[in-house]
């Protein structure tokens, strides 16, 4: 009994040493294949640094109007008697736009000419007797200011006359209608809006740190987006004073508008074009990734060579590894950002991606797809 007992204790031990030593063994295989197993090469679409011309701005967000704009407006009450235009209607300087109910003010200039042609002929009479003799001095005198007065009250009822009719200040598009026939207009009441687009005016402002590299006459480019500046003008005006509370500079430009692209009141984007520079690295934005240790791009480089070769696009996939490069980023301008240090003339970076790549990985390259193949835009 004891010996079977014994046997079977000894079939345990060895049953459970063998179980221990399977497990064992089988961690330490997964383990050495794990590490001994080469990460698949990943493929990465790249792009050649080679320094080149740097074209600088000063990025802004202005807003468009037309150089002649104004809100048509009367000096005084009346009735809308008649409108003679008709919304976007092209407009010539003086032709008249709207004519209100006049009547009163044209009976009141028939009879201010009536008593101006009196005093004229009292004066005419006064002076004539003095001439004889026979007319005092203060008579003629009396006459003459009578004369005048009348004359200032005829010249006064024509202008209130005049004030019945509103005439286009100036060539343009007139808008709509704000007015019926037969409204009272109150001064001041908004008849329409009339614009002349044919030259545009976009104001914007800038840092107050960038008011130095402005000047009259300097070239702008304009567009409705940072990738599209379709309108090219320049700088007519900078105010001479900074606004304390923003700390920025108000600008204003003027943009030709033969086409009528622009409209005054739009959105649009704005860029003053400063001197051109050489030598100058640049990289899309696409290159670079942004963490909280910092600004960072992959190079493509050569297994052999490390870091200081580039890679070649007809080595082996094998030949290619990923190194993690910090850079210090400069100016920007649309889709392309400055490289102050980091890479080099020749260094291959890449373009897209980067979340699923890190440092020391084998790569290949692939351009077909490539986010860089857009010009960088200067």
């Amino acid at each position: 009994m004891i010996k079977r007992f014994i046997i079977a204790i000894i079939l345990l031990v060895i049953i459970g040493g063998g179980l221990v030593g399977f497990n064992l063994f089988r961690a330490q295989a997964i383990k050495d294949y794990f590490a001994n197993m080469k990460q698949p090469s990943q493929a990465v679409s790249t792009i050649d640094v080679k320094p080149g011309k740097w074209l600088p701005g000063i990025e802004a967000l202005g807003s468009a109007r037309a150089e002649d704009g104004v809100n048509l407006t009367f000096q005084i009450d009346g009735i809308v008697k008649e409108i003679m235009f008709k919304p976007n209607q092209i407009v010539k300087k003086g032709d008249l736009l709207v004519q209100l109910d006049d009547e009163i003010q044209k009976a009141d200039l028939v009879a201010t000419k009536a008593e101006a042609e009196l005093s004229e002929q009292n004066y005419k009479r006064a002076q004539t007797l003095r001439t004889q003799g026979v007319g005092a001095v203060s008579n003629v005198d009396t006459t003459a200011a009578a004369l005048s007065s009348a004359k200032a009250n005829v010249a006064k009822a024509q202008a209130t006359l005049d004030l019945k009719r509103l005439i286009a200040p100036f060539s343009g598009v007139i808008g709509i209608s704000r007015v019926d026939i037969g409204q009272f207009m109150a001064p001041g009441t908004v008849v329409a809006t009339l614009q002349n687009v044919d030259t545009m005016r976009v104001d914007f402002s800038v840092p107050e740190q960038e008011l130095k590299n402005l000047s009259m006459g300097q070239e702008v480019h304009i567009g409705a987006s940072a990738e599209d500046y379709a309108f090219k003008g320049k700088i007519v005006g900078i105010d001479p004073k900074i606004d304390p509370a923003s700390r920025l500079v108000s600008v204003q430009a003027q943009v030709d508008n033969s086409d009528k692209s622009l409209v005054p009141g739009q959105f649009v984007q704005v860029r003053v074009i400063l001197p051109e520079e050489d030598n100058v690295v640049i990289l899309p934005l696409t290159t670079v990734v942004t963490s909280l240790y910092g600004d960072y791009v992959f190079t493509v480089v050569k297994k052999e060579a490390d870091k200081n070769a580039a890679a070649d696009t007809a080595e082996k996939a094998d030949d290619l590894v990923l190194h993690q490069i910090f850079v210090k980023l400069g100016r920007r301008t649309g889709n392309n950002v400055e490289i102050l240090s980091g890479v080099k003339d020749g260094d291959v970076v890449v373009t897209s991606g980067q979340n699923r790549l890190s440092n020391g990985m084998s790569a290949h390259i692939n351009n077909d797809v490539n986010p860089a193949d857009a010009q960088i835009k200067k």
